[in-house]
């Protein structure tokens, strides 16, 4: 059901871990822009026009107009069973305490006596948050994009979902609920790229955004590489990750179920176990077997996940190995089963998020750790982080000099300036005094 890669003894690289020697899901995000872009384009023109032909087209439904109605929501949420909506209100407290934590405090520095630089932090004025629709339900998603925006004060946000023929060509229920739990009243039935498109570029019901986040599929994130620029993004969110690092004292009935967990989200996500111990791997195996005969969405996700070649087990000679592999792969969640695991976790670099240990398994932190599930994948954790307050921020500097400091580093400025032969730059110090300008100390 999963391969096996075995890079012990002469198989591990000398120089180093090539990414490309790793289990990674095929996603040819180049190859979708050029689908996604007479989309976009449509949108920008057409505006709302466009939105319904494409939910017909794609979504198989017949809307009228693409905002969500106030009623649905208020409904939605009268209908929403108490337990999911107990579960979301934990969820939503857990998040909030996490990512009020994540918030950043105006700080000045005072460079010289009458010189100050003050760093200001600015949220970002309104944003669009995308949440998936399809094969599953994800109103965690809603809470994970819509906590951080509210903790950082973003004054206006929209939310977009697939519609649904089930429901009348509007969102799942359960995403409008906690829209409408988490106060947000702009919804908007609108998948894909063309959801992206309307947040980008504005139709007659969705002003334009600044900002766009959330994870999607292909299409998602070929729209959010094409617009960026015109918006800021979060990330190229691609198919779901779960790397396991293991040694011979993990449980191979827990290292299987959380394989398990990721596969269930779609056939192209990734599964890896790295693991330095050969019974385990065959134990993992054999737990496969049997777990997976006793679970949903066995033929449509789970087995074509993990047979796939983006899911498979890495065989190294130790620890250090393994987390030389796990660094490479740099995955979106990464499990720590092993001997110790708090102290391998600390020395781990590239992860978009880490779960220690046997009692901190992945579905955790997709529901109620506190913790952020919008992730980077393929690979980007080893230059971006997950969803946060910060990622709605702007930092700006605020300079702030009296003339007494301008004039003590007059000199400086005006000899760097001739120095990148830029005159009118050292010119504009000049013009502000009416005596030469006194040497720099």
């Amino acid at each position: 059901m999963i391969s096996r890669i075995d890079l012990r003894g002469t198989a591990f690289p000398e120089g180093g871990i090539d990414r490309d020697l790793l289990p990674r899901a095929e996603l040819d995000v180049e190859a979708a822009l050029e689908k996604v872009r007479p989309i976009c384009d449509d949108v920008r023109h057409r505006g709302t026009a466009a939105l319904i032909d494409y939910a017909h087209r794609f979504d198989g439904v017949a809307i009228e107009r693409v905002r969500v109605p106030a009623e649905a929501l208020e409904r939605a949420l009268a209908e929403l069973d108490p337990a999911v909506r107990a579960a979301l209100e934990e969820s939503i407290r857990r998040a909030r305490l996490v990512h009020r934590d994540q918030r950043r405090a105006d700080h000045t520095t005072q460079v010289v006596p009458g010189g100050t630089v003050t760093e200001r932090w600015v949220p970002v004025e309104r944003v669009g948050l995308y949440v998936p629709g399809g094969r599953s339900v994800y109103p965690s998603s809603v809470v994970m994009n819509v906590v951080p925006a509210q903790e950082a004060g973003v004054g206006s946000m929209a939310v977009a979902s697939p519609p649904q023929s089930e429901f009348d060509g509007l969102p799942h229920p359960t995403i409008l609920a906690a829209c409408a739990l988490l106060g947000v009243q702009e919804v908007y039935a609108a998948g894909g790229a063309q959801a992206v498109a309307m947040f980008a570029y504005g139709t007659e019901e969705c002003r334009p955004v600044s900002m766009v986040t959330g994870p999607g599929n292909i299409w998602v994130a070929a729209a959010k590489r094409l617009l960026k620029g015109r918006i800021g993004i979060d990330a190229e969110a691609g198919p779901t990750e779960i790397a396991i690092l293991a040694d011979a004292t993990a449980d191979p009935v827990h290292v299987a179920a959380d394989l398990i967990s990721q596969a269930e989200h779609d056939p192209l996500a990734a599964s890896v176990l790295v693991t330095d111990s050969e019974e385990l791997a065959t134990a993992v195996e054999k737990e496969l077997e049997v777990q997976v005969a006793a679970t949903k969405h066995v033929e449509d996700r789970i087995r074509p996940a993990l047979s796939g070649r983006q899911s498979g087990i890495v065989l190294v000679d130790g620890l250090e190995q393994g987390l030389a592999v796990v660094d490479a792969y740099a995955a979106e969640h990464l499990e720590i089963q092993t001997e110790d695991a708090p102290a391998v976790a600390a020395r781990v670099r590239n992860a978009g998020a880490i779960f220690v240990g046997a009692w901190a398994p992945v579905s955790l932190g997709d529901y109620a750790a506190g913790s952020n599930h919008v992730l980077p994948t393929g690979g980007c954790a080893c230059h971006s982080s997950g969803l946060s307050v910060q990622s709605f921020l702007r930092g700006i500097h605020v300079v702030d000099y009296s003339r007494e400091a301008l004039a003590e580093v007059a000199g400086h400025v005006v000899t760097l300036a001739e120095a990148e032969d830029l005159p009118a730059h050292g010119a504009a110090v000049k013009a502000r005094f009416d005596w030469k300008v006194p040497p720099s100390k």
